[in-house]
C-alpha cells in the first residue's frame, strides 16, 4: 500500500521510507528506567515520548537529565534528529534542537542528504499519522516497531521539490514555534510580577503619596507596615485581607451528559473540554463539542472566555479559557467578576500547583475536589493595588491570548496544506516562475 498515492504524484518516484534515511531505536537498557541512579547530579539531556508529542518542530527543552551511569546504557542522538514515538504517543515526530538522549520507545531518523531531510520526513510523519494510529490500535499496548516504520512505502519528489515543500510548511511552523516562545517569555514576566506583588508584597508604592505608583519603591523592602494574619500565619500589608477563593469568586464543576443521546453531541457547537486540554495555556479550541441540551441534561456549565479551569484529575493544571465553553467533570471554573480577573486568578493557582498535588487522594486516579479550590487560602490587597496590577498585566495577557489564536490559525493552514502538498494536489513554484 502506498499511503500518498494519487493521480496528482504519479510521475514521483515509490520508495520504501528506510531508502531516505537511517531508523534506529534510542537505547534505555537500565531497568527500572526511573531509577535515582540513572539522574543523580546528571547533566546529559533526556527527552521522554510526551516531550516529543508536545513539541511543535523542535524539542528545545528537557525535564530530566542522565549521569555517566545513566548516558552509559543509552546513548547521545545529534542536534536535527528526528524523533519519531513507536509507544505510548505513537508516530509524533519533532526535531531535537540540541543533542539529547531518548529511550527505547523512540526511534531516531537521520536522513541520507542526497535522498532527503529530516524537515521532511517530520511532515510525512505528520501526513500519515492518522493511518499508522489507527493500525497500531487495539494492542494492549499501542505501539509499533521499527520494522512497521522502515517498510512503509510513500511517494517521494526529488530531493530539490522535497526542499520547496519544507520551506512552506517550515516556515509556518517556525512562525507558530516563534509565537510559542514569545508567549512562553510573556507568561514567565507575568507570573513574576504576580510573585513581585502579591507574594513577595514588594509592588512598587509612593510612600509620600500613600499609595501604588509606577516609579515607587518595593513596598516590603522599603518599610511598608505590614500586619500579622493569624489564618495565614504570616505578615500581610496593612488594609490587606486573607480569605478563600470560594468567598470571592464563582466556582462550578463540570459534567458529562449520556454519550449514547444523539442530540447532546451530534451537530453541536459548544466547545466542551477534557481535563487533559486544561494543560494548554491558554485554551482556545476543544476537541469536542456539545449541545446546549446536552449540558441542560448534565451538571456542566457553559462558562465565558477569562474564566480560569483548573484539572482535578492526576495532574493539577491551570488554564485560561479564550473561548467560552464547557467542561467535563474533571475541571472545575473559577470565574472572573468586575474586581478579581483571570490575570489575578492564574498565577495564583500556578503557584499552588504543589500544595494542590499533596492534598490528592484516591489510589488509581489521585484527585482532588472542588472544595479544596474553594477552600484554598488567597491573600486579596486593596483596590487601589490591583488597579495598578491589572494596568501591568493585562495587556501581557492580552497579547498571549492574541499569539495563541494566530497560532491556532496557521496550524489550520499548516494541516490544510500539508496533504495537498503531500500528494502533489498543490505546487510549490520557483522562485523564477513569479
Amino acid at each position: 500500500m502506498i499511503i500518498n498515492e494519487s493521480k496528482f504524484n504519479s510521475y514521483w518516484q515509490t520508495k520504501q521510507l528506510s531508502e531516505l534515511g537511517s531508523f534506529r531505536r534510542g537505547k534505555s537498557k537500565h531497568r527500572p528506567r526511573n531509577d535515582l541512579k540513572l539522574f543523580e547530579n546528571g547533566c546529559f539531556p533526556l527527552v521522554q515520548t510526551g516531550e516529543v508529542k508536545e513539541a511543535n518542530l523542535f524539542i528545545r527543552q528537557h525535564n530530566a537529565t542522565y549521569n555517566d551511569f545513566g548516558l552509559s546504557q543509552s546513548q547521545i542522538w545529534p542536534e536535527n534528529t528526528l524523533c519519531i514515538t513507536i509507544a505510548a504517543n505513537i508516530a509524533e515526530t519533532s526535531l531535537l534542537g540540541y543533542p539529547m538522549c531518548f529511550p527505547d520507545s523512540v526511534v531516531g531518523f537521520n536522513a541520507y542528504p542526497e535522498e532527503s531531510s529530516e524537515l521532511f520526513m517530520h511532515y510525512v510523519f505528520t501526513y500519515i499519522r492518522r493511518a499508522i494510529q489507527n493500525s497500531a490500535s487495539g494492542s494492549i499496548q499501542d505501539n509499533i516497531n521499527i520494522e512497521y516504520l522502515t517498510g512503509l512505502k510513500f511517494k517521494i519528489p526529488k530531493k530539490d521539490y522535497q526542499d520547496k515543500i519544507v520551506s512552506v510548511l517550515s516556515a509556518i511552523d517556525t512562525k507558530i514555534e516563534l509565537n510559542n516562545r514569545i508567549n512562553a517569555e510573556l507568561e514567565a514576566i507575568a507570573k513574576t510580577l504576580y510573585d513581585y506583588w502579591f507574594v513577595q508584597f514588594d509592588f512598587p508604592f509612593d510612600f509620600a503619596q500613600g499609595k501604588p505608583a509606577a516609579n515607587g519603591k518595593p513596598y516590603k523592602s522599603s518599610g511598608g507596615k505590614m500586619v500579622y494574619n493569624p489564618i495565614l500565619k504570616r505578615k500581610i500589608p496593612e488594609g490587606w485581607e486573607a480569605t478563600t477563593i470560594g468567598k470571592i469568586a464563582a466556582t462550578a464543576l463540570g459534567g458529562t451528559p449520556s454519550t449514547e443521546v444523539d442530540e447532546y453531541w451530534k451537530n453541536a457547537d459548544i466547545p466542551w473540554l477534557s481535563s487533559a486540554e486544561t494543560a494548554s495555556f491558554p485554551v482556545i479550541s476543544s476537541d469536542q463539542k456539545i449541545t446546549q441540551k446536552g449540558i441542560e441534561s448534565s451538571a456542566a456549565t457553559l462558562l465565558p472566555k477569562g474564566t480560569v479551569v483548573i484539572s482535578i484529575v492526576r495532574y493539577i493544571r491551570p488554564s485560561i479559557l479564550g473561548i467560552d465553553a464547557a467542561t467535563n467533570q474533571s475541571v472545575v471554573g473559577i470565574k472572573e467578576c468586575s474586581r478579581l480577573k483571570s490575570s489575578f486568578f492564574y498565577p495564583y493557582f500556578c503557584g499552588e500547583v504543589p500544595r494542590l498535588m499533596g492534598l490528592r487522594t484516591g489510589a488509581q486516579q489521585p484527585h482532588i475536589n472542588k472544595g479544596v479550590i474553594e477552600e484554598s487560602p488567597i491573600v486579596l490587597p486593596t483596590d487601589y493595588v490591583l488597579e495598578e496590577y491589572y494596568k501591568k498585566v493585562d495587556p501581557i495577557y492580552e497579547k498571549i491570548m492574541t499569539l495563541a489564536f494566530e497560532n491556532h490559525e496557521l496550524i489550520k493552514l499548516r494541516d490544510w496544506l500539508l496533504p495537498m502538498l503531500m500528494n502533489g494536489q498543490v505546487t510549490v513554484q520557483s522562485e523564477s516562475a513569479n
